[in-house]
This record gives structure tokens, C-alpha cells and sequence, in this order.
């Protein structure tokens, strides 16, 4: 159950969870509120209303808005990271694997929850721990991507982390603009015309320990 479901089945006042459940259930009302209104706007007023909770009960188990958002954008991040790592873990078809990457960026994006906001797109990055965040994530990424371009093609670390940048700034900057413009493309298609592009240039590196005829 996702984090935003356990608001929903947590909704009525007064009702008592476990505390894990209940921070789960806080963080799902924090990420609705944060999303719609953004950072600046929201208010722990909000949030405890939106969760069906007091704010004592808010402020129990986060002591500000900083540090509630920092747990989400937390927890996003981290969520970010393992789509890729699984992705590029789900085959050693190298197409195949440029393909699942991509794919993770526009489902990550495509999350009915909008979490994808709060990691690329948020009020906050001149936070310096938001920024810390985002960029730590965005940079783990690519060193994710980076070990596999490094290992099947023989390039060196620093090249390979360039091109790795390049797969990971594409995909998650196409992926935004996909679900902003309401794309009549289905999601699949997308993903399969900028695997198309990124194979085409990735491709011409030729694989490590393979004798090229």
C-alpha cells in the first residue's frame, strides 16, 4: 500500500495507527498538499487536515514543514534510484537496457502521486538540503548508468559518466514534457521513438573485449 493509499484508508479523526503506519500515512496527506500547492503555499494546517489528524500528532513525528519535506523528497529519491538500478539490472540486451531506463524515468513520471514534482520540478532547490537531495540522486543515477556504458564499452570513467548524464538528463526532461503537453503518443511508443534516438548514438560505441569486423 502506497503512502497516499494509507491516507485515504487512515482519513477519520481520531483513528490510532501504529507509528510507522501513521508517519506512512502523514508523508501520503504531505505529498498531496505539497504537490497541489507547492512548498511556499502549503501549511502544516493543511497537511494535518488533509491526513485527518491533529497538529500535535502532525508535529510528533515531524518537528517542521523543512523536515517533513526533506522525508519526502527522501523517499522519492530513493524510489528514483532503485527504478534505474532495476532497470538496468532487468536484461544484458544493451538496447533492452537503454529501453527499461527510459522507461523507469517516464513511469517514475507518470505516477498518478506527482512525487516526480518534488524531485525535478520543486519551489524549494535554493534549500540547500533539497538541492543536496536532488542532486545527489540525479548524480547516483548517473553513476549507475555510468557503470554499465564504463563495462561493456571500454570508455573511461569520466567519458562514460558524460554520456551517462546525457541518457539520464534526456530521459527525465522528454519524460516531463510527455505528461505536460498531454501527449496523444502512448507511453510505450515514447519510450520506444527516444530509445530509437538514444540507441542510434550510444550504439556506435563499440563493445568491450568484442572483435569488430
Amino acid at each position: 500500500m502506497t503512502a497516499i493509499e494509507q491516507t485515504e484508508a487512515a482519513r477519520p479523526r481520531g483513528t490510532r495507527l501504529p507509528r510507522r503506519a501513521r508517519r506512512n500515512q502523514l508523508l501520503g496527506a504531505a505529498q498531496e498538499v505539497f504537490v497541489a500547492q507547492g512548498y511556499h503555499s502549503a501549511a502544516m494546517d493543511d497537511i494535518a487536515e488533509r491526513a485527518g489528524v491533529s497538529k500535535p500528532v502532525l508535529y510528533q513525528h515531524f518537528p517542521g514543514k523543512l523536515e517533513l519535506y526533506l522525508a519526502l523528497l527522501d523517499q522519492h529519491c530513493e524510489s528514483l534510484l532503485q527504478a534505474v538500478r532495476t532497470a538496468l539490472a532487468s536484461t544484458t540486451d544493451n538496447k533492452l537496457r537503454v529501453e527499461a531506463t527510459m522507461d523507469a524515468y517516464f513511469a517514475y513520471v507518470e505516477d498518478e502521486g506527482g512525487a516526480f514534482r518534488l524531485v525535478f520540478e520543486s519551489d524549494l532547490t535554493n534549500e540547500p538540503a533539497v538541492r543536496e537531495r536532488v542532486d545527489r540522486v540525479s548524480l547516483q543515477c548517473a553513476e549507475a548508468i555510468s557503470d554499465v556504458i564504463a563495462g561493456d564499452t571500454g570508455l573511461s570513467k569520466d567519458e562514460s559518466m558524460l554520456l551517462a548524464v546525457g541518457l539520464g538528463g534526456v530521459s527525465q526532461v522528454v519524460a516531463r514534457y510527455w505528461l505536460s503537453s498531454r501527449s496523444s503518443i502512448p507511453r510505450d511508443t515514447a519510450v520506444q521513438l527516444l530509445t530509437s534516438l538514444a540507441w542510434r548514438g550510444i550504439a556506435g560505441f563499440p563493445l568491450h573485449g568484442v572483435e569488430q569486423h
